[in-house]
């Protein structure tokens, strides 16, 4: 193997961002490839965009989903994607925004990818590594299927959270602190790519303890996770706490479970069938490869055991935790079923496809075909089992319209609040309905802040458009109530007494999110005062 060491720029970091360039070619000619969350996202950038117009910074409240009843997607949904997707909808066209975001959200898988691979490989095999992670099938799976931003961002995570695992080794106080950054990256990217971190970092931590025969990497590996979850507390405690408000089991519901997407299950949908055996496809066409480059891997880096000890392990999991017959591992082990799609551990599976595609194939012709073979594997699923679907410039047009006209969109059923069936509401109804003789003006009817004059001949009641939710706040009068709420969609309900009245209504931090703010600041503190005191033990051993 070639002395490892050398610069991302120049060269690499172009070769890198052509490759993802690349990938987003096709929908200069096809349009934008319409996966199974791209309305989700787009919507959500596009609300996110609308609200910074507002003067709101970070949204929590998503005011015209539900067709303007709202939700709170902002709370449960983790921020890092949709504050990028916002950013990049506000400085390109809107029809290339989501290609904009996969061609950086690439760019940097390849980057991180290629900081891991130079470590270990010469200047050339680790551009081919990054290039092949950054499109591997998978990835471009996420990219024409899925529509899975997110999780597509999350993988520019996974290579570093293997470089500063295997750094723990021989440097618990320098890995400490990286380990934990890339850990509440994670959380803040995407949920059920935490998830798969977090077990993927113990099942590190338990291999390298049982390598060095030390129990330091483990420890110091626990602290970061933890260190990295107390980072993330802004998000992560509130998104917990609040689950009880909202109807999160929907994320579990058919067709969304684990029993239903291990590999080549069948269920009673034509649809979901054809999906999983594309994607069934592509994962017995990753694991074939991985399983037989590891073994020559094996043979080129005897002076580098640990790092092949990970990545066959994880590897190893990955693949096993998507055949049917790990469903128990599923039930059991706490919060694994939030994963919900066995197959998404192909995620993960792809640092070790790169790795050990470069390592164990030092000749560069057997390597471009391998991953051409792994393509026409791609492409058969494409062409034979499930082609992509395209939105065009209409269809992108249609979107921006209904929020521009302030129509909004279908929202999502698990942010719904507890027991509310959202499909009962009406979408063209008015702000404030009157129950009784009363006239109703509105001054402001924004994203968290309601404020409006009511004038009534008698006590009457007011049916907002709008989802009752604990973290809003009603005043009357300058009073705050509780206001009732309608029995099957949820609507808050507000009593006024004759004559003139003024509501005001606006969406206030729960104890849970300060909570979880304090946290985070306590963690930023502690991470600071390690950086300054390593800092300080660094200069001194130096001088």
């Amino acid at each position: 193997m070639r002395r490892p060491g050398g610069a991302l720029f120049g060269a690499p970091l172009a070769i890198i961002a052509l490759v993802a360039l690349t990938a987003v070619l096709p929908f200069a000619w096809l349009g934008n490839a319409s996966g199974h969350d791209f309305e989700f996202h787009m919507y959500t950038w596009l609300e996110v965009l609308g609200q910074w117009k507002q003067g709101i910074a970070y949204p929590r409240w998503a005011a015209l989903s539900h067709w303007g009843y709202g939700e709170a997607r902002f709370l449960f949904y983790p921020p890092l994607s949709w504050h990028l997707g916002g950013l990049i909808a506000a400085i390109v066209p809107w029809t290339m925004a989501s290609g904009a975001y996969i061609w950086v959200a690439l760019t940097l898988a390849g980057i991180s990818m290629f900081c891991l691979a130079r470590q270990y490989l010469g200047r050339s095999d680790a551009i081919f590594a990054a290039a092949v992670y950054a499109a591997n099938p998978y990835m471009l799976v996420i990219v024409y299927w899925r529509s899975a931003f997110a999780e597509l961002l999350a993988a520019s995570l996974l290579p570093l959270l293997l470089l500063f695992a295997l750094r723990l080794a021989r440097d618990e106080h320098g890995a400490f602190l990286p380990l934990s950054f890339v850990m509440a990256g994670v959380w803040l990217t995407n949920a059920p790519s935490a998830v798969m971190a977090n077990y993927s970092l113990g099942i590190m931590l338990v291999t390298l303890t049982l390598l060095t025969r030390k129990w330091s990497a483990l420890v110091y590996g626990g602290l970061a996770a933890l260190l990295g979850l107390g980072l993330a507390a802004f998000y992560v405690l509130p998104a917990a706490y609040e689950t009880r408000w909202v109807n999160i089991a929907e994320v579990l519901s058919p067709g969304v479970r684990p029993v239903d997407n291990f590999l080549l299950t069948m269920t009673d949908s034509p649809d979901h069938n054809r999906f999983n055996l594309l994607v069934s496809l592509i994962a017995a066409a990753e694991i074939v490869v991985v399983a037989g480059t590891a073994r020559m891997a094996r043979r080129s880096i005897r002076q580098k055991p640990a790092l092949w000890s990970l990545l066959a392990v994880w590897a190893g999991t990955a693949a096993v935790l998507m055949l049917s017959p790990t469903l128990i591992f599923w039930n059991v082990l706490p919060k694994l079923r939030f994963v919900q799609l066995p197959w998404r551990w192909l995620l993960c599976l792809g640092v070790p496809l790169a790795l050990f595609m470069v390592i164990g194939i030092r000749r560069w012709p057997a390597r471009i075909f391998l991953y051409v073979v792994m393509l026409l594997v791609l492409t058969v699923g494409w062409q034979r089992v499930q082609p992509p679907w395209w939105d065009e410039a209409a269809d992108m047009k249609e979107m921006t319209d209904a929020m521009e006209d302030k129509v909004g969109y279908e929202g999502t059923e698990e942010y719904v609040p507890v027991g509310i069936d959202s499909s009962d509401v009406k979408p063209d109804a008015h702000p404030v309905i009157v129950e009784g003789h009363a006239t109703v003006k509105i001054s402001r009817w924004a994203p968290e802040s309601k404020d409006f004059t009511v004038t009534a001949s008698e006590p009457s009641h007011l049916v907002l458009k709008l989802f009752h939710y604990p973290a809003w706040k009603v005043d009357v009068n300058g009073k705050s109530i509780v206001p009732r709420t309608t029995p099957k969609t949820g609507q808050i309900v507000i009593a006024v007494p004759k004559g003139e009245s003024r509501v005001e209504i606006s969406f206030t931090r729960t104890w849970d999110r300060t909570l979880g703010i304090a946290i985070s600041l306590l963690a930023v503190f502690f991470a600071v005062g390690i950086g300054v005191w390593q800092t300080r033990t660094r200069d001194l051993h130096t001088a």
